[in-house]
């Protein structure tokens, strides 16, 4: 009885496996649907396998919105790998560091638990539609996947051809593209006209804002001095400066002086770089680096990975304009930087899904939260040229300059919780909306 019940459950497909992608099938899992989620390369988590950074700044308030609104069974794992806690470095206060070379199989399992079937290796590359109504996904690998409602967070990096065009070439990063395949886009594979760079946009590509140094490569007490304190603030003779980097940077809110005239390292369980590129014959000549590696991206020596290529064409709920049973998370939204920002934006696309599939309106997250004020504010400003040409981040530039101002920002929990449930939202991601 219980297995003919699982079988007609509706099925929620998501495309991607980053940290939108993670929150999304979470989400959907958690609100009762049957969730498979693909990714086209061997791990899950995309770039938050070489990010780590978490609560910095404005972050905060948002992930504790996110938490009090029922994500708090998946953020705690986040928690569960942090190195550190409430670390401040230049232009940022109270940052978690978790570490990346812990975080994955940790979500997986989580996932996992949750009866998601995670299929890895699985690089979707088209779709078959009925109407404005997509019905099946199919692979390069020869799979075809149907389902009721399909969620796109294959993010907006790649294929090597843009990192070529725009940057120097492959950078050989975590996304792996000559091993696992070019990114693909579900949206544009469902017919939908995305938002492309330099299609009559400004070019508001950017390039990956930070490297990763293997530990083991640098000096014993620089690594002793980088794990006690979570950071180094090395200062650069003035001949090594990279001001003309900042503007290159998709993470605006490091877009400071301070990154230019030092080396900062945050300690992520590799050694977080914090700049797109450094040349490794130069970065050698400095005290502690002589022997120093790059873990990610290979070619950290002349450039990065470009992202901010493709953006879905999206309303607020974050259903997809011109196919009716089409989400978007990440990236895919809109030029929003960050992992808090893609597990805020996986976990409303994910809720939405469900509800969708229960015949109920979508939640569009309402602008007294920074995590709805963020999406509303950030598609209208990209209906602006000079808008698309920013990035919004809860954790600088100017959106946290928007949330201070409109007294948004706190790291005061309570307060926020007390925010949420004024608003009916309190554990509303914890809802079964299907049973």
């Amino acid at each position: 009885m219980n297995r003919k019940k699982e079988e007609v459950r509706e099925m929620v497909i998501v495309v991607g496996g980053g940290w939108a992608g993670c929150a999304a099938a979470f989400a959907a899992a958690q609100a009762g649907a049957r969730v498979t989620l693909l990714e086209k390369t061997d791990m899950l988590l995309g770039t938050g396998l070489v990010g780590g950074i978490m609560r910095n700044n404005g972050r905060f308030t948002a992930l504790e919105e996110v938490w009090a609104m029922g994500a708090g069974d998946f953020l705690r794992h986040i928690e569960g790998v942090a190195r550190h806690r409430w670390l401040d470095f230049p232009g940022h206060r109270h940052a978690t560091l978790y570490d990346v070379t812990r975080i994955e199989p940790v979500i997986r399992r989580a996932l996992l638990d949750m009866g998601v079937d995670v299929q890895l290796q699985k690089r979707v590359i088209g779709v078959f539609k009925r109407g404005r109504i997509i019905t099946e996904v199919y692979t390069a690998q020869g799979n075809n996947f149907r389902g009721d409602v399909f969620i796109d967070t294959t993010g907006t990096a790649g294929p090597i051809k843009n990192c070529s065009r725009y940057g120097s070439g492959c950078a050989m990063c975590i996304l792996r593209c000559p091993a696992f395949g070019p990114r693909v886009s579900l949206t544009a594979k469902a017919g939908i006209e995305e938002i492309k760079a330099g299609d009559g946009f400004p070019h508001f590509e950017a390039m990956s804002g930070s490297c990763k140094l293997d530990k083991k490569s640098l000096a014993p007490w620089l690594v002793e001095k980088l794990e006690r304190e979570g950071k180094v603030v090395l200062p650069l003779p003035e001949h090594l400066q990279k001001h003309e980097l900042l503007a290159k940077k998709a993470c605006q809110q490091y877009n400071l002086e301070e990154f230019a005239r030092n080396l900062v390292l945050l300690d992520t369980g590799h050694a977080k770089l914090m700049t797109p590129y450094f040349p490794l014959e130069v970065l050698r000549n400095l005290e502690g680096f002589q022997q120093a590696r790059y873990a990610d991206p290979y070619s950290g020596s002349k450039g990065n990975s470009i992202r901010f290529m493709a953006i879905a064409p999206c309303n607020d709920a974050l259903q997809v304009e011109g196919v009716e049973n089409l989400f978007c998370a990440g990236e895919k939204t809109g030029l929003l930087v960050g992992h808090t920002e893609a597990i805020a934006t996986g976990f409303l696309a994910g809720h939405n899904a469900v509800r969708y599939l229960a015949g109920k309106k979508p939640l569009v997250l309402p602008d007294d939260l920074a995590t709805g004020d963020i999406i509303a504010f950030m598609h209208r400003e990209m209906k602006t040229s000079e808008g698309l040409k920013k990035k919004y981040t809860f954790s600088g530039s100017v959106y946290f300059q928007r949330m201070q101002e409109r007294g948004a920002y706190t790291t005061d929990v309570q307060a926020i919780r007390e925010r949420v449930a004024r608003l009916g939202l309190l554990d509303v991601y914890r809802e079964k909306l299907l049973r």
